[in-house]
């Protein structure tokens, strides 16, 4: 079975910190990544989008050696907790510049950014501005932004982090239901335990710039998700 994503032996230096990272990951799977503040989880979601480049190492993803493709043309998304909104272009258009960052969208296009919207429970929105939305809703609006890459694999890099308790496991439960009717696989950075037993059916444990365990989510020790 090809991966979704493999990392084989791949080193980054940068500056006085060494990180070397070999990483299986099967398609459609939900992994959990977790560990210590400073550990080198996001260095490891930088090199699989393409933002950083390994001193040596293969990444492969969808078993394609992407050591040479640019970061847009990688078959990755990313939501971030401050989710990247435009804070002068509305909502629609947000969204929009997931399929075609010229904005020059067909019908068929613009239709999929309504749906989209609609199927993150934000119908009706598309003329919003983004100052106007909740914490919560401008978390759905990155998820339409996903939605509409159609990219087979989706990194979060602590989605959540910023919103209360009762939103938090909310916007889990959405992000579930689009993994669930979507198949595409996710990785999540994340530093709640619950959260991850919760959503993810694997987890990767990134300590001191490596990744220290991976496995099944029950296997997940409580004390060491940073």
């Amino acid at each position: 079975m090809t991966r979704a994503i493999e990392l084989d032996g791949v080193a980054l230096t940068l500056g006085s910190h060494r990180f070397g990272f070999d990483l299986e990951v099967a398609p459609g799977s939900f992994t959990a990544v977790t560990g210590p503040s400073g550990s080198g989880k996001s260095t490891l979601f930088n090199i699989i989008a393409g933002f950083e480049t390994p001193d040596a190492g293969r990444v492969l993803l969808g078993g394609r050696d992407v050591a040479a493709t640019a970061p847009g043309a990688r078959p990755v998304s990313l939501v971030f907790q401050d989710n990247n909104l435009f804070a002068h272009l509305d909502i629609f258009t947000n969204v929009a510049l997931g399929v075609n960052p010229s904005l020059r969208l067909n019908a068929a296009e613009r239709s999929a950014v309504s749906s989209a919207l609609s199927r993150v429970g934000l119908g009706g929105f598309e003329t919003r501005m983004p100052a106007t939305l909740s914490g919560g809703e401008k978390q759905r609006v990155a998820f339409a932004r996903a939605l509409v890459r159609k990219r087979p694999i989706m990194l979060l890099d602590e989605p959540f982090a910023a919103l209360d308790p009762a939103l938090r496991h909310q916007m889990g439960d959405l992000l579930a239901a689009l993994h669930r009717d979507e198949g595409f696989t996710v990785l999540m950075i994340t530093h709640d335990p619950d959260e991850a037993r919760r959503l993810a059916d694997r987890f990767v444990l990134v300590e001191a710039g490596h990744v220290a365990g991976q496995g099944a989510i029950a296997d997940l020790q409580g004390d060491r998700v940073g």
